[in-house]
């Protein structure tokens, strides 16, 4: 199964907000960018807005921006924003619990799901937006000098 595309998705609406330094951008235009509805680029916002990281502006030259500066925002503030914790899903239904391995599963699965997690949320919170912007620009521009 597949795993969620939430945070990809909003890291890369967060650039782009960063992008334009202040200018708000439409649902419209952040779609085109990741090539999706606006629909769910709304969604995204509403939760990154949830969090404190973006906010809206209505009307003729409305749009989303950024509610703090880029240095402000991490990776994990992102994360956080539009995912459920829990980077290991349980089983929807309960084991056996007289079997030994069933009844300890959940617990040895959290445990490690937990740890897991921790490490990955101290490895986002070291990147700020502003570094990731960079990191993407620099990228961008690499390639149109290869080209």
């Amino acid at each position: 199964m597949p795993g969620s595309t939430r945070f990809a998705a909003a890291a890369h609406i967060m650039t782009l907000l960063a992008a334009h330094r202040g200018a708000p951008q439409t649902s419209e235009t952040l779609a085109k960018s990741l090539a999706t509805n606006p629909a769910v680029v709304r969604r995204l916002l509403g939760a990154l807005a949830k969090a404190g990281l973006t906010q809206s502006d209505l009307g003729k030259g409305g749009g989303a921006r950024l509610a703090k500066g880029p240095k402000k925002i991490t990776l994990a503030d992102i994360y956080r924003a539009v995912e459920t914790p829990g980077l290991l899903p349980l089983p929807r239904s309960a084991p056996d619990p007289a079997c030994p391995v069933g009844r300890n599963m959940a617990p040895a699965l959290t445990a490690v799901g937990d740890a897991a997690e921790t490490a990955f949320l101290a490895s986002l919170e070291a990147v700020t937006l502003k570094q990731f912007a960079k990191e993407i620009a620099a990228g961008d521009a690499a390639a149109k000098s290869a080209a």
